[in-house]
This record gives C-alpha cells, sequence and structure tokens, in this order.
C-alpha cells in the first residue's frame, strides 16, 4: 500500500473509532423498522426499510434509487446505488435488508424490533435484535465504512456499486432476473457479500465456497384412505415403512450417500486448506460440543468442519405420516410424507441429484404404493477461483485488522445470490462476514457483537483501501 493511501487509511480508521456511537445509532435506526419479508402485513415495513437506507446512501454521497420488481409477484423493492467518482477496480457490494420472522415472541427477552445494547454471560456487548446480525448490523458495517471514508477524505478509494434485496429471507425470486435485467448497470470487477461469519471470535475469513441445495418433499400413498390397523394390518401395504424403508437406504454403514454417481465431480480440499481448518477445529467436538454432541456421524474419514464445508449431505428434514395428535389411535395411514434436502458442492449438478433421488424412491416402492414429488429449490454449489487478484490483498487487509492471519473458510449453507451474480454478471465474490456461531440468527433473542460491528467497519475501510490497488 503506498504511503499516501496508508496515511489516508489511518485518518479513516481513527474517525469511524470516535463515531462509533453515532454508527451504532443508525444501525438502531434500521433495526427498529420490522421488515419481514415474508409475511404481507410488513411489506410496508419493507418499503420503509428499502427507502430508509436509500436515503443513507444518499446522505452518504452515492446516487440511490428504491426500484421495484416485478417477475415474481409485487415483491419488495431493490436498493441500487451508484459511486464513480474514484478510478481503479469496481465492487459490488450486495447485502439485504429483509429479516426472518419472530416467533417464538415468548422467548424473546425484550421486544425483537427495540434494539438494545447489552452483555452476552461471557461479558461481550452484543446488539439484540431481529436483524441485527442477519443481515442489517452486516449491511451497515460497510456502509459505514464508505460514510468513513467520504467524511475524512470526500471520497472512496475506488468505485463502489450497492445492491440491497428486500426478499432474501422469502426466497429471492426476484433477485436473478433483476440482476440480468440490470447486468450493464451493475457489471463491477468483484463482487463483495456480507451475509457470512467468522471462523471463531477471534480468526477473520473469506469464504470461498459455498454448498448449493435440492430439496424434494416426496409423498407416498398406499390405501385409498386411513385404515382400522386391526383389520387390515399386515395385509395391507403402511407407506410409512415403504417411505422409511427407502429413506434408510440412501445412506450406507459408512454414511455414504449411494445414489449412483453422487460424488462424481467433487472435489477434495488441498492440504495446506485442510490444515487451516483442523487448527481451527482440533476434534469434532469444537464444532458440535454447543450443540451437545461430539462425533462426527457423517462419512467416515472426514472430520465434522469438513463434512460441512467441503461435502455434500442428504438429511432427511421432516417426515410425519399417520395419527400424531396426543393419546393413541391404532390407524394404518394411507399416506406418509418426507422433506428430504441435499447440500451439494461445486462440481455436483442439482437436476441429475433431484433425478437420481426420485429413481431410488420410485425403484423402493412395492406394488400398491404410488409416490407424488414436489420440488423445493435447486442450486449449484459454489466457489471463488484462487487466482482472483482480489483474494491475497482482502486477506491481507483482515490480517492487519485483526492481527490474526485471515483464512478461506467453507460454508455449510447456501447463499443463492453468490451463484446468481456469477450467473448474470459473471463475477466473482468475496464474501466477508462478521458473524458469530452464536449470533442466534432466524431465533429469538439475535444478537450482533458490538465489536463485530466495530471491526467490521474497521475490516471494511482497510479491504477497500487494498482492493484499490489491487494487481
Amino acid at each position: 500500500m503506498t504511503s499516501a493511501l496508508s496515511t489516508s487509511l489511518d485518518t479513516v480508521l481513527d474517525h469511524v473509532d470516535h463515531t462509533l456511537d453515532a454508527s451504532v445509532e443508525r444501525l438502531f435506526e434500521l433495526l427498529r423498522i420490522p421488515s419481514i419479508s415474508t409475511q404481507p402485513t410488513h411489506a410496508a415495513d419493507c418499503r420503509k426499510a428499502a427507502e430508509w437506507v436509500r436515503n443513507e446512501l444518499e446522505k452518504i454521497g452515492l446516487k440511490a434509487e428504491v426500484r421495484d420488481v416485478r417477475w415474481s409477484g409485487p415483491g419488495h423493492p431493490m436498493v441500487v446505488a451508484h459511486d464513480n467518482g474514484a478510478s481503479g477496480p469496481h465492487v459490488l457490494f450486495y447485502g439485504h435488508y429483509d429479516v426472518q420472522p419472530t416467533d417464538p415472541e415468548n422467548l424473546w427477552k425484550a421486544p425483537p424490533f427495540d434494539p438494545r445494547l447489552t452483555e452476552d454471560p461471557s461479558g461481550r456487548k452484543v446488539i439484540v435484535a431481529r436483524g441485527a446480525s442477519d443481515d442489517k448490523g452486516q449491511v451497515m458495517t460497510f456502509l459505514e465504512a464508505c460514510r468513513a471514508w467520504k467524511d475524512v477524505h470526500g471520497s472512496l478509494p475506488l468505485r463502489v456499486s450497492v445492491l440491497l434485496e428486500g426478499e432474501e429471507e422469502c426466497g429471492g425470486a426476484n433477485l436473478l432476473p433483476f440482476l440480468k435485467e440490470n447486468a450493464a448497470e451493475l457489471k463491477a470487477d468483484v463482487a463483495l457479500i456480507c451475509d457470512t461469519a467468522m471462523a471463531d471470535r477471534t480468526t477473520p475469513g473469506i469464504t470461498t465456497s459455498l454448498r448449493g441445495m435440492m430439496g424434494d418433499e416426496v409423498v407416498v400413498q398406499c390405501a385409498s384412505h386411513d385404515l382400522h390397523s386391526g383389520v387390515y394390518g399386515n395385509a395391507a401395504a403402511n407407506p410409512i415403512n415403504v417411505l422409511c424403508q427407502a429413506l434408510a437406504m440412501l445412506r450406507d454403514a459408512d454414511g455414504c450417500v449411494t445414489l449412483p454417481g453422487f460424488y462424481d465431480g467433487v472435489r477434495e480440499p488441498d492440504a495446506e486448506t485442510r490444515a487451516q481448518w483442523r487448527k481451527l477445529f482440533p476434534t469434532d467436538e469444537t464444532l458440535l460440543g454447543e450443540v451437545g454432541l461430539s462425533v462426527a456421524a457423517g462419512e467416515k474419514g472426514y472430520s465434522a468442519i469438513e463434512q460441512t464445508w467441503c461435502r455434500p449431505s442428504c438429511e432427511i428434514n421432516g417426515i410425519s405420516g399417520g395419527y400424531e395428535g396426543e393419546g393413541f389411535k391404532t390407524v394404518l395411514p394411507a399416506k406418509a410424507m418426507a422433506k428430504v434436502s441435499f447440500r451439494l458442492v461445486p462440481g455436483q449438478d442439482p437436476n441429475r441429484i433431484r433425478e437420481t433421488f426420485r429413481a431410488h424412491i420410485r425403484a423402493a416402492l412395492p406394488a400398491d404404493a404410488h409416490v407424488t414429488f414436489t420440488p423445493h429449490g435447486a442450486s449449484p454449489g459454489f466457489e471463488v477461483s484462487r487466482q482472483s487478484r482480489f483474494l491475497p490483498p482482502a486477506l491481507k487487509a483482515l490480517t492487519d485488522e485483526w492481527n490474526v492471519p485471515a483464512v478461506t473458510m467453507g460454508c455449510g449453507g447456501s447463499i443463492p445470490v453468490a451463484g446468481e451474480v456469477k450467473e448474470a454478471l459473471g463475477l466473482d465474490a468475496l464474501m466477508v462476514g462478521f458473524a458469530q456461531a452464536d449470533d442466534r440468527i432466524h431465533s429469538p433473542n439475535e444478537q450482533y457483537g458490538l465489536e463485530s460491528f466495530h471491526k467490521g467497519i474497521r475490516s471494511w475501510v482497510r479491504i477497500l483501501a487494498a482492493l484499490a490497488e489491487a494487481d
């Protein structure tokens, strides 16, 4: 980094420190807006959140607009902003302003849209509110970093565009067509996504791979209606038995998925990456202990973190059939249902996995059993090219801020926007987030550490400066 830019950077970081209280208050303003995208009664709140963010971007000095979407219902609007004052690389920042529902309300210690600064059991200061971590707190780290650059120097160190979505928590059906229609405007050199977590309290990282997902709902029907198990039991096919047997055959004794060709295209992590992960998670209990477990249950030969960050999975997410109320009823059900999902890694084809899964279920059915399937999404895994010219400087910027070597991470979950940005705009995405494993996202009492927010802002200040000089 040139000496001039280094001096500028120090001044901006000092400004971040001295204006932290004002940054927190602005975050609180956004957190007070109940922008629950999946509930129609909060449609006006989603628009209010979009307009609030638009106004803040304009205050920072970006040209910002709220734009309606139309491809999948009326939807919730996008916020698009640009600052074209600087030369050099052009970054597109993505985040979302919508949040999850708050139920069960009775488990919240305070109203979910009345943000408060408190302490967790360890004494760490945390911001508690729905959306504090996912994703309003994360979005505001970037916006406040831009504000600091503008306040101190009147300009950003590189070209910045911002795209904020209002439907991430309800499927995001409008995002891909919006990206495609506005590709010429949104095209940049690299995308920046702040919707991920750190490896632990002190180790920053960039998520370079995500698992995709394929989901199917399976309904097996045998008899035309529920039967008396005394009159028909043993003679009539039981769809619960049929379905359970078919599902049990999806994995073998070593935990491997048995679908033909399931592992075609799956790549092993390199030795350096595995060594990094072993240092972060030396035992399976390091990952599983906080949920009361200690031993990895999936594929033998892979650690728990490897199983979630770089290996595909097959999970039964729900199963039902027959009488499920209180007491006992000797019914032989006509139908049984299961919801099954596959988390997929780069190299796997979700549509092919769906076909082989359905073929497996059909092949397991006896006479008189019939099956119907309902699809629930299909997205491929995603990975950032290790040759990206933006990856090394971003890692160094994080290392400089946290004084701990930044790592590249996998992510067991799915963030469809990374793949959609790649598909529509041809961009790699650096996924940099400051959430923690105990942030309780999607749960009551969601929180975001004050340090995560503060050092998140400082991290983005450094990253913007580092990317400005990327070769």
